[in-house]
């Protein structure tokens, strides 16, 4: 099993660089870090009372690494899930927040957990997570990777601009679902005909 630093370095080579794009409600980013969380936390790296993009340009991979860990691992209490959901959860949470907690807590209320659906890990969503984990292993992992995939199904079909994040120009499976599928055994993959027939609406 990677360390959690392991899968914060994982997640910032995923992320990539400096990207400022318009379509994208998170603003300008850097290695996965947008300007809206160095705001939040107030890193001025030039010190100049200002936090810009000059700021998020000047932040290297290891500041990032850093930010993860500390505020997207730790801070939402996601190691005190089973050690097998880590990477998918984690990463989840760099690229959607809460949201990444709301699709564990659905999914574990799918499977007859009594737990609140709020975004925040606690003693509950622990226990019906590490019992769901202990009962079915792989079987939660890919279920949550699969609900994960959904989830950016559904924001895409709510959002057209955000469909290039989903389906290349070319038809393909864009960035956010290769990247769910990154954390989901390969016979859970769409197959390219099933992927297209999911993303027909789309036109």
């Amino acid at each position: 099993m990677y360390s959690v630093k392991d899968i914060a370095r994982d997640i910032v080579a995923r992320e990539g660089g400096f990207v400022n794009d318009p379509d994208d409600p998170g603003g300008a980013t850097n290695f996965g870090v947008t300007i809206h969380t160095m705001r939040r936390l107030g890193i001025d790296l030039n010190h100049d009372g200002v936090v810009d993009q000059r700021d998020l340009r000047s932040l290297s991979q290891s500041d990032a690494v850093n930010i993860f860990i500390r505020h997207y691992f730790h801070a939402p209490l996601i190691g005190g899930l089973p050690d097998a959901l880590h990477p998918s959860v984690f990463d989840m949470y760099v690229n959607a927040g809460s949201n990444a907690v709301k699709i564990l807590q659905r999914l574990l209320r799918s499977m007859g957990y009594d737990i609140a659906v709020d975004g925040v890990l606690g003693a509950q969503s622990h226990a019906a997570a590490q019992d769901a984990y202990a009962k079915a292993p792989q079987e939660l992992v890919d279920a949550y990777g699969i609900a994960r995939r959904n989830y950016y199904f559904t924001l895409a079909d709510r959002r057209p601009a955000s469909r290039k994040y989903a389906r290349t120009r070319a038809g393909g499976k864009g960035g956010w679902i290769t990247r769910a599928e990154a954390f989901i055994a390969p016979k859970y993959h769409l197959s390219q005909s099933a992927f297209s027939e999911r993303t027909a609406s789309w036109g």
